[in-house]
C-alpha cells in the first residue's frame, strides 16, 4: 500500500478532518479546562480564514488553520501555529504518511522553540512527541496515511492520559489527541 493514491487523504478528505476536529473543539470544549474558549475562538478563525481563501491542496488546508491560530491570544492556540505551520508546509497536495511524519519531527521542534514548557511538566507536548514518533514509525514501515494516524491518535491519547493531574489531563495534550483521532475518520 505504500504510495499509493487510495492510501493518502485528498483535499476533500483533509477537509473533513479538519471539520471534525472543529466540531469536537466546540461541542466538547468544557474537557479543556481553562483553554476551551480560546481554542473554540481558534477554530472559529481558522474557519473564516479558510472560506476567505478556500484551499486548493490539502497542506493549504493546515496553512488556513495556522492563520487563524495566530489571531487568537492564548497560550495553547499560539503553541500550535507552528506545528499547523509544519504540516501546511510539509503537506502538498495529499496528505501522504511522509509528509506527515516531516511534519511531525519539524512540528515539535517549532512548538518546543515557540516556548512549550520543559519535560516534566504536563503540557500539549505529552501528545505531540509520543504522536511525531509513531508518524515517523509509521512511515518507516509504509503503512498508508490513516493507519499513521490512527497510530498517531494512540500515542497521543496515551501520552494523554500520563498527564493526569487533580483528577484531569492536560487539556493541550487532550486537544492533540483529539486533532489525530478525527484524522481517522476521514
Amino acid at each position: 500500500m505504500r504510495g499509493t493514491r487510495a492510501a493518502d487523504l485528498d483535499l476533500r478528505r483533509t477537509v473533513l478532518w479538519w471539520r471534525g476536529f472543529e466540531d469536537q473543539v466546540v461541542s466538547r470544549q468544557q474537557e479543556l479546562h481553562g483553554i476551551g474558549a480560546d481554542v473554540v475562538l481558534a477554530a472559529q478563525a481558522a474557519d473564516t480564514a479558510l472560506q476567505e481563501s478556500p484551499p486548493r491542496l490539502a497542506g493549504e488546508v493546515f496553512g488556513a488553520v495556522a492563520e487563524g491560530f495566530s489571531t487568537v491570544p492564548g497560550e495553547v492556540p499560539r503553541l500550535l501555529v507552528p506545528w499547523f505551520g509544519e504540516l501546511a508546509r510539509s503537506i502538498g497536495r495529499e496528505v501522504s504518511t511522509r509528509a506527515l511524519a516531516d511534519a511531525a519531527g519539524a512540528g515539535v521542534t517549532a512548538v518546543q522553540r515557540a516556548g512549550a514548557p520543559p519535560a516534566g511538566t504536563p503540557s500539549l507536548l505529552d501528545a505531540l512527541v509520543p504522536a511525531a514518533e509513531a508518524l515517523v514509525g509509521a512511515e518507516a514501515a509504509g503503512v498508508p496515511a490513516v493507519a499513521a494516524l490512527h497510530a498517531a491518535y494512540r500515542a497521543a491519547a496515551d501520552g494523554t492520559r500520563r498527564t493526569v493531574d487533580g483528577g484531569a489531563v492536560d487539556p493541550g495534550a487532550l486537544l492533540v489527541a483529539w486533532f489525530f483521532e478525527r484524522g481517522t475518520v476521514v
